[in-house]
């Protein structure tokens, strides 16, 4: 006799499905949101002639990229080079598995939901790397080591930025952590962690390489750094994965410093996106106002100011809790 499927089963591949088409509406919404907050802030109407407004502008770009076609580099691993836009992706997916959205919208509530989101994210660096190793080409070896050497710094002060909201709440299930915040602004933890959510927010920046922290794409310098050689759906992947971190970030720094789902009145899921498109809409403006900054000050920013910060921050943390 056939057992009955287990229903956290059915739970998980029915949230595997709904976060997969979320992370495509979602990258349909921010491209076209990306290129209009960049039109605005250069003083021109942004994609003004596909639909109304340019509202179909994105489609037609996926519709470009799937017509594309899809060859692999001279000399280049074809496994491991059309295995790196998976890698980069699958990781994305999971992630939003542990995101509670609302006080009822969560797929999967663990203990251990920021761990696996922090370990899980740190996988797409080894896609940029094997992306830009098999690609048989200088630019995208040049941006891979950039990628790899840029994470593995920013990963630190990351880490020690989040330290302190896990000892004040003492778990690591980002559902209680945003359930330990009030319902209001002056009882969320970027009240009294200012200091770790601005170390938090940079690091977010670097770690999804956006400007003015994209050293690992560097257009002007490296064609497109890693992926210079993918076209078609492999740099399609590479995008909607770019807007899927960008997505984990801010609904990560929304739950650790900005109450999550609470909000004044009635806690629900609405906050929770609001929260996300303010943090993701920040992200925009930054990279279309400050310009690119040297590989040798990336590095500077992180080793001689955000790790000192962050370690003065955990400590004088630990002190007041032990006091």
């Amino acid at each position: 006799m056939i057992e009955a499927i287990p229903i956290q089963l059915v739970i998980m591949l029915v949230g595997l499905a709904a976060t997969m088409a979320f992370v495509g509406l979602n990258a349909i919404v921010l491209v076209y949101l990306e290129r209009k907050v960049a039109g605005f802030i250069h003083r021109r109407p942004g994609p003004y002639e596909v639909g109304p407004h340019g509202i179909l502008q994105p489609f037609a770009d996926g519709l470009k990229l799937v017509g594309k076609q899809i060859f692999t580099p001279k000399g280049a691993d074809s496994f491991l080079y059309w295995l790196a836009p998976m890698i980069s992706m699958a990781p994305a997916v999971v992630c939003f598995l542990v995101i509670p959205f609302g006080p009822h919208l969560q797929i999967i509530n663990t203990n251990v939901g920021l761990v696996l989101i922090l370990a899980f994210t740190g996988v797409n660096v080894l896609a940029l790397c094997i992306a830009g190793w098999t690609s048989q080409n200088k630019y995208s070896l040049l941006g891979a080591a950039r990628g790899v050497s840029q994470s593995v710094a920013y990963e630190i002060p990351l880490l020690l930025s989040v330290l302190p909201i896990i000892f004040l709440t003492g778990t690591f299930n980002l559902f209680d952590i945003a359930t330990n915040q009030g319902s209001w602004p002056w009882q969320w933890f970027v009240v009294t962690q200012p200091l770790a959510f601005i170390i938090f927010f940079i690091c977010a920046l670097a770690e999804t390489n956006r400007a003015p922290f994209d050293l690992p794409e560097a257009e002007s310098e490296l064609t497109a750094g890693f992926h210079t050689e993918y076209s078609g759906m492999g740099f399609a992947l590479f995008f909607l994965s770019e807007y899927a971190y960008m997505v984990i970030a801010a609904c990560v720094g929304a739950i650790l410093f900005l109450g999550g789902f609470k909000g004044p009145i009635v806690d629900g899921w609405w906050w929770f996106l609001a929260k996300v498109y303010i943090l993701l809409l920040i992200m925009i403006w930054i990279r279309w106002t400050f310009p690119r900054v040297r590989f040798d000050q990336l590095l500077n920013i992180c080793w001689k100011w955000l790790i000192p910060l962050a370690i003065l921050n955990l400590l004088i943390t630990l002190l007041v809790i032990a006091l």
